[in-house]
């Protein structure tokens, strides 16, 4: 099988590449940038850059787009060339070409202000169900792309899996007042009881979505670590998250007060990946349990994978 990466020069391109090369599998990386994973340099927005690109290829992971700290940077209409023109361009020439699968990375940010609970009310739960309500252009996009998805299974037959992962890039938080209050690895490991995921466990995901994609046609997954949370702590995590956590984890406030580390206040959602593991197979390895044993033990808190990347920032172009 060959596959075609999208935004193999990126974090998640990255990751997916060399894991396929670890694995023998023939993958060609296509980015807007130059890098090590990339063998065709060019824009998806480019019909005739993306047809060159499918060439004898068997299925698409199609991780290439503007991300959300390009708002501030990019305009809508790149936006729109990049996450909806590019997206469909390579839908365009997979169906043309029958590729067996097409798996598609989009974000949890699709939700919006769906995640933001009102006044007084509890933590949302965040399932597949969640109605999307973009909050910006990036999130507006990616709906839209989704949408591209589904509309080619249903019309062309073309296996279609989104993803619509969480957070796992290493880069220090968009929130000024979070990062003058919080470290980086402090945020990032709490972040793991519900709404991170290690870029290890989402390119497992991917390639997972790639071997069931025929089998299941068209379904979306939301890619994040299995959080210790039930519904049950909901109205809990929005007053006193640091209560909840200590009936988890009684040992958590001690390892984060050495550290000097402490809990957030409040918690306002609360990712689930269930349908993901039970659909795709998918077993995430890395967990806040997890992270909190390498914790105390002084380990890295990252994957080899992770380590392996490293930070790589965001495209300054990208298309």
């Amino acid at each position: 099988m060959k596959i075609l990466v999208t935004g193999s020069a990126g974090h998640l391109g990255e990751a997916l590449m060399r894991t396929l090369q670890s694995r023998f599998i023939d993958a060609i990386g296509a980015d807007i940038k130059a890098s090590p994973f990339t063998h065709e340099v060019g824009s998806i927005a480019d019909r005739r850059f993306v047809k060159a690109c499918m060439q004898g290829v068997d299925a698409v992971i199609h991780a290439a787009t503007l991300h959300k700290p390009h708002v501030a940077t990019h305009t809508r209409q790149d936006f729109v060339d990049t996450n909806i023109t590019g997206t469909l361009n390579l839908l365009e020439e997979a169906a043309a070409r029958r590729v067996k699968a097409f798996v598609f990375t989009s974000t949890t940010s699709v939700l919006g202000d769906a995640m933001v609970p009102g006044i007084g009310q509890s933590a949302v739960w965040v399932t597949e169900d969640l109605k999307p309500v973009p909050k910006n252009i990036y999130g507006a996009t990616k709906t839209a792309a989704e949408d591209l998805c589904e509309l080619f299974h249903r019309d062309h037959g073309l296996a279609c899996i989104v993803l619509r992962t969480s957070r796992f890039f290493p880069e220090d938080d968009d929130e000024p007042a979070k990062r003058q209050e919080f470290t980086n690895d402090n945020m990032k490991l709490i972040e793991y009881l519900y709404r991170r995921v290690d870029i290890e466990d989402a390119v497992d995901a991917h390639l997972l979505a790639i071997q069931q994609a025929s089998a299941i046609g068209f379904a979306r997954y939301i890619i994040t670590a299995t959080t210790p949370f039930t519904t049950n702590d909901l109205a809990d995590l929005r007053v006193n998250a640091p209560k909840v956590v200590a009936r988890y984890f009684p040992e958590c406030e001690i390892e984060f007060a050495k550290h000097g580390w402490k809990m957030f206040p409040i918690i306002d959602r609360v990712y689930v990946n269930e349908r993901a593991r039970k659909a795709l197979g998918w077993r995430p390895k890395y967990d806040f349990a997890l992270m909190l044993g390498r914790l105390k033990s002084g380990s890295d808190l990252r994957s080899p994978l992770a380590c392996l990347i490293g930070a790589k920032g965001y495209h300054a172009k990208y298309c």
